[in-house]
């Protein structure tokens, strides 16, 4: 990727990849009912390419580094600015968190926008499809077989979707099955 030539057409396909990208992993987000989903990923992708693409353009006019001119700042400004879209996304209602997954889903398509505006666009389907991935196959996993281990483990751990009250309840009721069962 030379810095110094950079084409239209090749800024152009690094947004509109960015944006494609974005909204896949998205899409599954709105299937899981979350709070941010196709438009939301799709816009964080491509503000973040556009920064990226914003930068290298800058770079490109100037006839290539110079002096106090890095793309990689830009780019590290977008993930300050992406924390704040995260801390938004996390909420806490009674004793549950929610939108951490959700919020982290973000954070990695602001990487795959990033990753698109750098060119880097093998890197940013890789992303895309591990994300995805962590989204529904480990959603999976963690629903069908650990919540099931946990709830069969001498020591049980707290349910994801448990409220404190009822973690309680649980323990109290498990030291008693087990004061029972050592008599």
């Amino acid at each position: 990727m030379e810095l110094t030539i950079i084409s239209y057409s090749e800024l152009f396909l690094s947004l509109l990849i960015a944006v494609l990208l974005g909204a896949v992993l998205g899409v599954e987000r709105n299937l899981a009912g979350k709070m941010a989903g196709m438009r939301t990923y799709a816009l964080v992708s491509l503000g973040s390419a556009m920064f990226v693409v914003i930068s290298r353009m800058v770079i490109a006019s100037a006839g290539g580094y110079l002096a106090g001119m890095d793309p990689l700042r830009m780019a590290s400004q977008v993930i300050v600015g992406i924390g704040f879209i995260g801390a938004g996304l996390v909420v806490l209602r009674g004793s549950q968190l929610t939108g951490i997954t959700t919020a982290a889903g973000v954070w990695v398509s602001a990487g795959v926008g990033m990753a698109c505006g750098f060119g880097f666009y093998a890197l940013a389907l890789f992303a895309t499809g591990l994300t995805l991935f962590i989204f529904t196959v480990l959603w999976i996993i963690e629903r069908d077989y650990i919540q099931k281990m946990l709830v069969k483990n001498v020591c049980p751990l707290p349910a994801v979707d448990a409220k404190v009250g009822e973690v309680s309840q649980k323990t109290e009721k498990h030291k008693e099955d087990e004061s029972e069962r050592l008599e």
